[in-house]
């Protein structure tokens, strides 16, 4: 029977109180989907509200010349234009081996607070299942509370976008919190980045997957395939 892993996209077209777009990052969900595929998984896509997933159009310009993004952004629109809803997919972790959180902007704003996204994370985790994120889609985590009452980044090692990096494209000042900061606090001090900004950096801690950055989009791809046995 194949394997099976639910993405999570953002519903955030915009910065909060800004005209400035965002959304989802093109090669964060392209390259993983690559890897993906390739092993013969089967991936479903959902998001809070369901339908259109905004991508964020800077990271169509920015991987113009990427080739796993250029062929998902023009074969495969339907993935994030019809969306499911994400509350439909609560009490369903069982049929899943994967819970996937892409980056971009947008889950800084909706999945690191939305309700159904934490409790739908825990469900996962707790069910022995793999969680995953790249780059800004941990933020999605920071909140995440197990059945335990432990949060689920405590005591693991995890990464994402760096306050580093967050300062070098300038949008620090719109951000509602700082990522590394929030994770690091979270963790408990476990927070881990590549030597220099932009650099790669997976983090595998059991069933947990962070990547840092753009960079590290497939090699997260990779690292679900090998931890569902795909």
């Amino acid at each position: 029977m194949a394997k099976k892993v639910l993405v999570v996209l953002t519903s955030v077209d915009k910065f909060p109180g800004s005209d400035k777009k965002t959304g989802w990052y093109l090669p964060e969900f392209a390259h993983p989907y690559d890897a993906l595929v390739a092993a013969g998984v089967e991936v479903t896509v959902a998001s809070p509200k369901g339908g259109l997933a905004p991508l964020d159009p800077a990271s169509v310009e920015m991987f113009k010349s990427d080739e796993s993004s250029v062929r998902f952004l023009n074969d495969k629109k339907a993935l994030w234009e019809k969306t499911q809803r994400l509350a439909d997919f609560a009490g369903k972790a069982g049929e899943y081996d994967a819970i996937f959180y892409p980056g971009g902007h947008g889950p800084m704003f909706d999945l690191a607070t939305d309700a159904e996204s934490q409790k739908l994370a825990a469900d996962f985790y707790d069910a022995g299942k793999v969680v995953a994120a790249v780059c800004h889609g941990p933020a999605a985590l920071v909140n995440v509370t197990l059945g335990s009452g432990k949060a689920l980044v405590e005591g693991k090692q995890v990464t994402g976008f760096s306050n580093g990096e967050e300062d070098a494209v300038d949008l620090s000042k719109f951000m509602p919190f700082m990522l590394e900061t929030a994770l690091d606090e979270k963790s408990g001090g476990k927070f881990v980045k590549a030597d220099k900004d932009w650099g790669e950096k997976v983090v595998v801690d059991g069933r947990l997957i962070t990547g840092q950055n753009p960079a590290s989009a497939k090699g997260v791809g990779d690292a679900i395939v090998k931890a569902i046995g795909a």
